[in-house]
């Protein structure tokens, strides 16, 4: 039986808060570089360590999977964590994206595994043989562009535009039904040898329109900062077709296999099933593979579903997800209050606002304050949390 406090790695990318995450655990800001994500989990490019001695949660796995994972994870998913769970800060968009169904992975993986690629390659494609279907739930504000929007709504925003050559460029869109269309309009996108032209001309469109009250106006504002950021990247070209999603503070939004995204800023709880296989499609120096971004994308045009937790017991809320890498669910308690639930597998525990003790079986307690995050084992039936002040904590757990 286990209850460990967490020592979480941060990655520094580019477009990061220098506030967000440091605010989130008290530290002083702005931090001298920005700080992107905090990483909860075993994966190896960022594990966690445990408190007992400073090894990696992924050794401790590794000595102990029943133990720590539970007979039913590893009769699933192998002696292995399958979720990973971060703390999401952009104040930055992100590159276009999306991920590879689990059949796609596993034969990418392999692929690339037979070519000789090195996994850290830049190249690469598929650096493990997993999916990575995820979940994000913002903790304010957050804007993000994801999945083919529906197909007037797309016409009616490039007609708005008024510029010919666009709506030129774009022209399956309207000669096609909705899915082929929309292939047919990414293919040339993704694939155009000099993509600045018509980049330039959404991009300064959409400034010169951005002013405007009409139904795209707040789409087109969108799209007027990425090609201030990228006034030259086909991304801003691709953002036309997306459908723009904003957030509230405990708002979700839901990312399956081939759905086209980008995260444009706010702060958020992330959970997603434990990989790094990305499919890049714009606004990033990294590489990017069109043919097989092409591949995995689902081309069919859909509003996006908000996700909003759903009540149990016991004063927690879940986040149905049609996946079963993971699960997450979110736990408000005022001051004094206490919580338990069985415990069913592997559960990492983050607090995002006030304190928190988390008690096992055996009397361990563990105290995690906003921003931190505690391990409980499967083996450990008897946890419970208990807040000293107002407090909220999300429970990550697997599906």
């Amino acid at each position: 039986m286990a209850v460990w406090r967490l020592d979480n790695s941060i990655a520094a990318y580019p477009w990061g808060s220098r506030v967000a995450i440091a605010q989130l655990q008290g530290r002083p800001f702005p931090t001298a570089e920005p700080e992107a994500e905090l990483w909860m989990g075993a994966h190896p490019r960022g594990p966690s360590r445990v408190s007992n001695g400073g090894e990696t949660l992924a050794a401790a796995i590794e000595r102990a999977p029943q133990d720590m994972l539970g007979p039913d994870v590893v009769a699933r998913f192998g002696p292995r964590l399958p979720l990973l769970l971060k703390v999401l800060a952009a104040a930055e968009p992100l590159s276009l994206q999306a991920h590879p169904n689990p059949e796609q992975a596993r034969d990418g993986f392999r692929r690339e595994e037979a070519a000789g690629i090195e996994v850290d390659a830049p190249h690469r494609n598929y650096r493990d043989p997993y999916a990575k279907p995820e979940l994000l739930c913002a903790l304010g504000p957050f804007t993000a562009l994801c999945g083919f929007a529906p197909i007037e709504r797309i016409r009616a925003r490039i007609e708005a535009l008024g510029v010919p050559h666009v709506r030129a460029g774009l022209h399956p869109l309207w000669s096609r039904p909705p899915a082929q269309g929309l292939a047919a309009a990414m293919e040339f996108v993704l694939t155009m040898e000099r993509p600045e032209p018509l980049a330039q001309a959404v991009g300064q469109a959409c400034t010169r329109m951005d002013a405007g009250d009409d139904a795209h106006a707040r789409h087109r504002a969108c799209i007027a900062r990425l090609a201030q950021r990228y006034p030259a990247d086909r991304g801003v070209v691709v953002a036309l077709l997306l459908n723009l999603v904003e957030l509230s503070e405990g708002e979700a939004l839901y990312l399956g296999a081939g759905q086209l995204h980008c995260y444009l800023d706010g702060t958020g709880v992330e959970i997603m099933a434990s990989s790094d296989n990305v499919l890049r499609g714009g606004l990033t120096p990294k590489h990017m593979d069109p043919p097989e971004l092409l591949r995995v994308l689902e081309f069919d045009p859909q509003t996006v579903e908000i996700r909003r937790p759903r009540p149990l017991d016991g004063g927690e809320q879940v986040y149905d997800v049609p996946t079963d890498a993971f699960a997450l669910s979110r736990i408000d308690l005022g001051a004094g209050e206490r919580w338990r639930a069985p415990v069913a597998g592997p559960e990492i525990l983050l607090c995002t606002a006030g304190a928190v003790k988390v008690t096992g079986a055996d009397a361990a307690t563990v105290c995690i304050g906003s921003g931190h995050s505690a391990f409980v084992s499967a083996s450990e039936h008897g946890r419970e949390v208990e807040a000293g002040e107002p407090s909220t904590v999300f429970r990550a757990t697997v599906g």
